[in-house]
């Protein structure tokens, strides 16, 4: 397997396919590279190259009990495009993975980079209070926590239904999908998990996002029912230099999996242009 060592000794799991322009690809909670699969298939016969990394903590990566926050997972990042001497990359992050796009975008610059993608992303802040009051309550994220340190392996059987929308009427679950879904998860840390509920729910990402000057495609589904748009996407949008925003009505979180044609076919018009 091809891995880099951090400064702390985490070793950081990641796949690097092809050649040409480098596109990089972050996951969100608790998956892993795996989750972007449709998308590195794709971007890989289109000529670019192709890198996705397993956060610490998830997949494949080393397990430690520290760094799982924001500040590290951005770091930890940084260290991997110096390690590929990655330039003119273009970061793609969905829900978790854009809150790390955004942070590592605001701490380490864009002197490598040539585009930004927020899919189904957690900026600017998901979590409520009273400088964010439509942001989703506290006690939904500790209800997460409780659920994973009781019974883990029965939450991540649960999650992919709200994540693919595979609970709304009419909508066919593909269980191939949700053991995937529950394949990644399981192969993480729950002590990571645990801690990552933290990073991606409470984590303000508001200066972070104003220091973004490269484009920034800004894709959201309007029935996500993990990281509801409203309090995302369109703020987000408002806050990012060079903003180019969409809407997929009635789009679930999932929808780089879901929708597979659509959301690769925008975002190869978006590299591109």
């Amino acid at each position: 397997m091809s891995t880099i060592t951090t400064k702390d000794g985490t070793e950081i799991f990641y796949k690097d396919w092809g050649t040409g322009q480098p596109i990089v690809f972050h996951h969100g909670w608790p998956l892993a590279s795996d989750d972007w699969d449709a998308q590195m298939l794709f971007f890989l016969a289109q000529g670019f190259r192709v890198i996705a990394h397993d956060r610490r903590g998830h997949g494949r990566s080393s397990q430690p009990s520290f760094g799982n926050e924001m500040d590290t997972y951005a770091d930890d990042v940084a260290e991997l495009t110096a390690a590929l001497d990655l330039k003119d990359a273009v970061h793609i992050g969905h829900s978790t993975g854009g809150g790390e796009v955004a942070r590592y975008l605001g701490r380490h610059g864009t002197s490598r980079v040539a585009k930004a993608v927020l899919i189904g992303a957690v900026p600017p802040i998901m979590v409520k209070s009273d400088t964010n009051p439509e942001g989703t309550p506290i006690e939904v994220f500790d209800g997460f926590r409780a659920q994973l340190a009781a019974n883990r392996a029965q939450l991540y059987k649960d999650v992919p239904f709200p994540f693919y929308g595979y609970n709304r009427e009419g909508v066919t679950p593909s269980q191939g999908i949700i053991d995937h879904w529950w394949l990644q998860g399981m192969m993480g840390s729950a002590q990571a998990h645990y801690e990552c509920i933290k990073a991606f729910s409470e984590t303000d990402f508001t200066e972070d996002l104003k220091k973004i000057d490269v484009p920034c495609l800004i894709l959201h589904g309007d029935d996500d029912q993990i990281v509801p748009y409203k309090d995302a996407a369109l703020l987000s949008a408002k806050l990012v230099q060079q903003p180019t925003l969409k809407i997929y009505p009635g789009y679930p979180h999932g929808m780089c999996t879901t929708h597979p044609d659509v959301l690769n076919a925008d975002l190869l018009a978006f590299i591109k242009a």
